[in-house]
């Protein structure tokens, strides 16, 4: 059987945005596959008593050149998003509406949005901006629009969120591999030795 790894993100941490760039490079070398888990960050930090470390001056200062080692290790763009931090219940809700749409749109709106997010610094608090991000994507912003009001979309992210939670998660990148939890990019070593055991 395939092994798995679950991959809980969001797309306002950055350290997702790295995990999302080297976790397909882990998968491919281990043959797993990743089981894509968008999650409401804030609503995680709520429930647990965690922070965002733009909370912590100290800890975000540091989290700035922590991310550019990670950029330069994993040798992909990045770039810090003048406009963090960013609300992300729309853009969580779009990720799951769009998974519910099949893997191709899901993979095509997650590059969009993290591309947008931490590569170009794009405002993604501004509703149009991200519906330029879509349509730069050939995606339909309309369709995007209607999903964040579909009950369904709402319900199926407080529950992966709440889901999360209860299985320990307090924070993003968050991998869960044969019911053992791993935290933050910097663990994928871990994910990996697990994978390939």
């Amino acid at each position: 059987m395939t092994k798995q790894v679950e991959f809980f993100f969001d797309f306002g941490s950055p350290y997702s945005y790295l995990a999302y760039k080297e976790l397909p490079r882990v998968a491919a070398r281990t043959g797993a596959t990743i089981v894509w888990r968008p999650m409401l960050l804030g609503g995680v930090f709520k429930a647990t008593g965690n922070h965002s470390p733009a909370d912590i001056p100290l800890k975000s200062q540091w989290s700035k050149t922590d991310t550019e080692r990670w950029a330069r290790r994993y040798d992909v763009p990045f770039r810090h998003n003048p406009y963090f931090p960013v609300n992300t219940l729309a853009l969580m809700r779009g990720a799951i509406g769009y998974q519910r749409q099949g893997a191709d749109a899901f993979a095509r709106y997650v590059e969009a949005i993290f591309r947008a997010m931490w590569e170009d610094g794009r405002n993604l608090n501004d509703p149009q901006e991200i519906g330029k991000v879509l349509v730069d994507a050939g995606m339909d912003p309309r369709q995007a629009l209607a999903m964040l009001d579909d009950p369904e979309v709402k319900a199926e992210l407080k529950r992966v969120t709440e889901e999360a939670v209860a299985r320990g998660i307090f924070g993003a990148p968050s991998f869960i591999v044969d019911g053992e939890l791993f935290w933050g990019n910097d663990r994928l070593l871990f994910v990996e030795e697990r994978l390939a055991a």
